[in-house]
């Protein structure tokens, strides 16, 4: 014969891991997120631009920079877009896509207007890519039409 423990009403608080779906989690994601992205895009800013030579304290000086003005617009794309109408939340994204690899395009020593052409391009395929998510995704937001 099988035996139950007894059942306590009180909630468990264990130390396991961490669901990924709880707030808290989300809270984090939300500045981590961006810290990340930031510091592998100031890495890859620095890289280009260092001339395939040593790393010298420019080269890690413009890396912070670019990192910390990548994170910074990150983080405000994602925060300050979310209840705004999603052909402006899908423009700040394209806007902010099309700087970030404009101004990295322009760290390889291509044109001015090389530069501007090609974030063009990556611009359009944002826009048409996150026009297409936030109008697609906008009942399960709560937003109404």
């Amino acid at each position: 014969m099988a035996h139950a423990a007894p059942v306590s009403r009180t909630p468990r608080t264990t130390s396991g891991p961490v669901d990924v779906f709880s707030p808290r989690a989300h809270s984090v994601g939300r500045w981590a997120v961006p810290v990340a992205a930031g510091l592998v895009y100031g890495f890859w800013a620095a890289n280009i631009n260092r001339d395939a030579g040593a790393f010298t304290g420019w080269n890690v000086l413009f890396g912070f920079v670019s990192a910390i003005v990548f994170a910074a617009a990150f983080y405000a794309v994602l925060t300050l877009t979310k209840a705004t109408h999603p052909a402006l939340h899908a423009l700040a994204w394209t806007v902010f896509a099309g700087c970030a690899f404009g101004f990295i395009y322009s760290q390889t020593d291509a044109t001015i207007l090389r530069s501007v052409f090609m974030s063009l391009g990556v611009s359009v395929g944002v826009f048409a890519a996150a026009f297409y998510h936030y109008y697609t995704h906008e009942d399960a937001q709560g937003r109404a039409r």
